[in-house]
């Protein structure tokens, strides 16, 4: 198992990092890793969402948690690998956030691979966050 967590504090509350957060159709406007997303369905767990990695072919993820204003997560599987995306939202007792971005990447492969995958993937998690972040100000 290869895992990897970013963390940020911020004034503002979950809700407002919450909208942005579960507009999937518009993460291109702010996660820097991606040229489109896509939710293909309802916003649930169990609904399949396309994402194009910024000079790559699109992927599908599967949603495996959604808890309003809390928690989103998504899972992508391929090549003995499974990755696990999260975003928690926490409500701070100033009634900012502290918003943690986690990967967990499992499987056959993924001592092998998780090492090779895993920073190359995660080395934009603070500008995306930031960008998260600057989004939900302006909600």
């Amino acid at each position: 198992m290869w895992e990897h967590e970013y963390t940020s504090e911020t004034a503002l509350a979950p809700e407002a990092i919450w909208t942005v957060l579960r507009d999937l159709d518009n993460w291109a406007r702010w996660d820097t890793s991606m040229e489109v997303v896509e939710l293909l369905g309802a916003f649930e767990v169990g609904s399949k969402v396309s994402m194009t990695p910024i000079g790559q072919e699109p992927i599908v993820s599967e949603i495996t948690g959604i808890r309003e204003n809390e928690y989103y997560a998504d899972r992508t599987e391929f090549g003995g690998v499974v990755l696990d995306f999260s975003h928690t939202l926490e409500r701070l007792a100033d009634g900012g956030t502290r918003v943690v971005h986690r990967l967990e990447i499992t499987g056959p492969e993924a001592d092998t691979l998780g090492a090779e995958l895993g920073p190359a993937i995660t080395e934009d998690f603070p500008e995306a966050m930031a960008a998260l972040l600057k989004a939900a100000s302006g909600v």
